[in-house]
Order: structure tokens, then C-alpha cells, then sequence
């Protein structure tokens, strides 16, 4: 059984030992209004109903934070019915009237037996509720005669309203368990379909990895091998320039295994709370020289220091690569700029913005993704190792424009604490 299930079985018998302590006070406060009929309420009657308060009181200190077991809580249910059919016996024989408001206290018995009980059980417990009914009133009248007919006819009316609550609490009880058992059904079969649609998306995931890990190391291999195999029937400047070839896919092949490994198994992130300024400067002077070289202008846009929970290393990794790609994607004698701030929600953005736009809709619905690449010496894994590094560490990069002007902007959301 689930642990759901069990702390529902533990809140239904707190409810009905609530329960019956509200009625036992209610009935009480009645005994106590109504006394011209029912009598003053006697000391062995306060004391019975001070055990039967300490008895419900000290069960539901009992249940709290409690564990219950199905087979514990059905015993302690059929102890909870015995115990309400003989209180309602016992407290009826103390105030020792024909009509005691005390029987009030069957119907909880019952309706404790149709929640926790099938059909046949409950009926058996109305039965006993209408016995003590019906003994009670044939032992009144042996102990206070005449008979007065009218208080069986009385006791039948009871019994039948018992039966009714009973048999319909019953059948409604048995509709919802079945509702229950088939919404069970249909949660387990919906974790099953689940389950069974990662485990193929898992597999369709990593045949296209490994298709395009295979296409992107095929090529390199390939021709490795044909510059040797060709350099071995050449000589002179001509057989170095076939090894030159090879070095160089080679270290492709490098490349590609390194931005593998970095996707693939990113470092786990030590986050800082601290301001981003610095590492933003860092980057700048990084790149300033392959964008001179590619006679691209690199300006930095920031006011001041601006502080966010973050993994300096993975920042400077996510700002590399969009730098760099945006120093390739920039027209001659255009400008990449780099800016820090936050905004009024909280979020610090650091954006990257470069005039090499329009990215087409096609391209751009896929920046992210694994071995998708347009340059044709790239692996396809630089934006999406970027992507996974602004993910671990709680942040997002989104390309925030795409018009003549295409911005990419890291995220990070408003510190704890903070509007």
C-alpha cells in the first residue's frame, strides 16, 4: 500500500474520533439546555463522558504523526464501532430516560463501517445498531412499566433511517473505491506509457547522436586516410602537403572530441553569489585580438557592477563561444557589443549583439541543438554546450533578436530575496 494511502487511513480515523467527540459535546450541551426534560446531568454521567473525552483525546495524540498499518487500522475501527454502540447503551441507561439523545451516537458507528467497510459488514453493524435501540427500549419498560407501543414503532423508524444511511454511505463508498482503483489503474498505465516513450525517445536521441557523431568523425578519418595513402606515392613538397592535410583533420578530430566530452559530460557548477564585470571584461580582451584580426570592433556596454548567483567558469565558457561566433558571423568592419544589466524585474542579462543578421527560421529553431551546424568546419556542439553550461547553473540563453540586428542574451533570474 502507498504511503498515501496509509496517511489516509490515519486522517480517517482522527475525522471520526473528531467526530465523535463534537457529537458527545453537542449532545451534552442539549442534555444541559434541555433538563426540565432530560434531568440534570448526573456526576456518574459527567464522569463517563470525561473518560470517553480523555479515551477520543488521547487517540488522536496517539494517531498524530503516526503510521497505520491496514490491518491496525481495521482493528482499531471495529474497536472504535464496539466501543460507540456500548457508550451509547451505557450513557442511555445513566440518564435512564425513554428518549435519550445519547442513541444519536449509533449513527457514527455505521457511517465508520460503510467508509472503511464493504456492504455486508455494514449492514451487520446496523443491525447491532438497531438491536441496542430495540434492547433498550424493551429494558426500560420491564424496569418502568406500562409498555408504551409507540416507542418499538419509534425504535423501527430509527433502524430504518440507520438502514438507509447505512446501505446508501455503503454503495456510495464502493462506487468511489472502484473510481479510485480505476484512476489507479489508468495513473500506473499512463507511468508505464511514459516510461516506455523516454525509454524510445532515449534510444531515438542516441541513434541520432551517434549518426551524427560517426558523419562528423567519417569525414576527418577519411580523409586522413587518403592524404596518407596518397602522400605514400608522392614525394617532395607535394607528400607534405598530403600530411599537412592529415595533421590538420586530425586535429579536427581534436576539436571534435573535446567538444564532445564537454557536452556530454558537463562540470558540475560552483555557483558564487558575486558580480559579473569582470569575467564579462576577461572575455572582451580574450576575443579583441581574433576580432581585430577579422578587422570586427568589440565594445563593452556596462554601468557598474552588477552581482548574480553564478559559475564563473561556465559564464566565461557561454560568453566565449557567443563572442566568437558573433566575431565569425559580423560583416567586414562591423561591431560586436557585449552589455551587463539588470532589469527592473531583477534578472541580470549580459547580452551579445552583432549586425551578421537575420538568422533564417529554419536555422534558428535549431541553435541549440546537438550536431546542427552551419559553418563547414563546425562540429555543431558550441551552442549547445552553451546552452547546457547556462542551464546548470540556473541561468537561460535565448536568442532575444533576430532582425538585422541578432542579439543572444544570458539570463539569470532575480537573486533570493529580491522583487
Amino acid at each position: 500500500m502507498l504511503a498515501g494511502d496509509l496517511d489516509s487511513l490515519r486522517r480517517q480515523r482522527i475525522v471520526f474520533a473528531v467526530l465523535d467527540l463534537s457529537l458527545l459535546v453537542i449532545l451534552l450541551l442539549l442534555h444541559t439546555s434541555f433538563a426540565a426534560f432530560w434531568g440534570k446531568p448526573s456526576a456518574a454521567l459527567t464522569g463517563l463522558l470525561g473518560v470517553c473525552f480523555a479515551i477520543r483525546g488521547g487517540e488522536i495524540l496517539w494517531l498524530r504523526g503516526r503510521v497505520i498499518q491496514p490491518r491496525t487500522s481495521a482493528w482499531l475501527t471495529w474497536a472504535s464501532i464496539a466501543f460507540d454502540l456500548l457508550l451509547a447503551s451505557v450513557l442511555s441507561s445513566v440518564v435512564d430516560h425513554e428518549d435519550s439523545q445519547y442513541f444519536a451516537l449509533l449513527v457514527v458507528p455505521i457511517l465508520e463501517s460503510a467508509f472503511r467497510f464493504t456492504l455486508a459488514p455494514t449492514l451487520a453493524v446496523v443491525a447491532a445498531a438497531d438491536a441496542v435501540a430495540f434492547y433498550w427500549v424493551w429494558r426500560y419498560f420491564n424496569a418502568h412499566p406500562p409498555l408504551d407501543i409507540g416507542e418499538y414503532f419509534e425504535a423501527g423508524t430509527i433502524s430504518i433511517i440507520f438502514l438507509i444511511v447505512g446501505v446508501l454511505i455503503s454503495v456510495m463508498m464502493r462506487n468511489l473505491r472502484r473510481k479510485q482503483a480505476q484512476l489507479a489503474w489508468n495513473v500506473s498505465e499512463l507511468e508505464r506509457t511514459r516510461a516506455r516513450l523516454l525509454k524510445e525517445e532515449t534510444l531515438a536521441a542516441v541513434g541520432r547522436i551517434s549518426s551524427a557523431v560517426a558523419h562528423e568523425i567519417r569525414n576527418p578519418v577519411a580523409m586522413i586516410a587518403s592524404s596518407i595513402a596518397t602522400a605514400q606515392k608522392l614525394t617532395g613538397p607535394e607528400r607534405e602537403e598530403m600530411f599537412g592535410i592529415a595533421a590538420q583533420e586530425a586535429s579536427r578530430l581534436v576539436n571534435l572530441t573535446s567538444d564532445l566530452l564537454a557536452f556530454a559530460r558537463p562540470r558540475r557548477p560552483a555557483l558564487v553569489n558575486d558580480g559579473l564585470r569582470d569575467t564579462l571584461l576577461n572575455v572582451a580582451a580574450t576575443c579583441r585580438a581574433h576580432a581585430e584580426a577579422n578587422g570586427i570592433a568589440l565594445r563593452v556596454a556596462e554601468s557598474g557592477e552588477v552581482a548574480a548567483r553564478h559559475d564563473p567558469g561556465l559564464v566565461q565558457q557561454v560568453l566565449l563561444n557567443l563572442v566568437m561566433n558573433a566575431v565569425d558571423a559580423s560583416p567586414p568592419g562591423g561591431t560586436v557589443d557585449l552589455s551587463l544589466a539588470a532589469s527592473a524585474a531583477g534578472e541580470v542579462r549580459i547580452d551579445v549583439q552583432n549586425a551578421g543578421g537575420p538568422i533564417p527560421p529554419a536555422v534558428a529553431e535549431r541553435l541549440f541543438e546537438p550536431f546542427f551546424t552551419t559553418k563547414p568546419a563546425g562540429t555543431g556542439l558550441g551552442l549547445a554546450t552553451a546552452h547546457g553550461a547556462a542551464r546548470a547553473q540556473g541561468a537561460d540563453l535565448v536568442l532575444s533578436d533576430n532582425s538585422d540586428q541578432v542579439r543572444f542574451t544570458l539570463i539569470f533570474p532575480p537573486a533570493r530575496g529580491r522583487a
